[in-house]
């Protein structure tokens, strides 16, 4: 065989517009569950508490406390065990 004389395959493309991969529906629980937080200011309470232990110029900038606690309890409802789990 020559050189370089191979039929090549084109390669797919490695980036993904986010808007292109497929939703999933959502789950009734956690819809009521979030609009019953929203109602109830959760987001901003958590923030409130959880400013003073947030550094002004240290590092990238940490998960929104209101995620991250809603995060904790999909986790906990869900019975995942471990942060990771969780973010898978």
């Amino acid at each position: 065989m020559a050189i370089d004389t191979r039929r090549r395959e084109r390669q797919l493309k490695a980036f993904v517009v986010a808007s292109d991969l497929p939703k999933s529906p959502v789950h009734p629980f956690y819809t009521a569950l979030n609009r019953l937080l929203a109602e109830n200011g959760f987001a901003q309470l958590v923030e409130k508490l959880c400013s003073p232990y947030y550094a002004e110029t240290m590092g990238r900038p940490g998960v929104p406390p209101g995620v991250f606690f809603r995060m904790l309890f999909v986790g906990y409802f869900e019975g995942l065990k471990s942060h990771r789990s969780i973010s898978w």
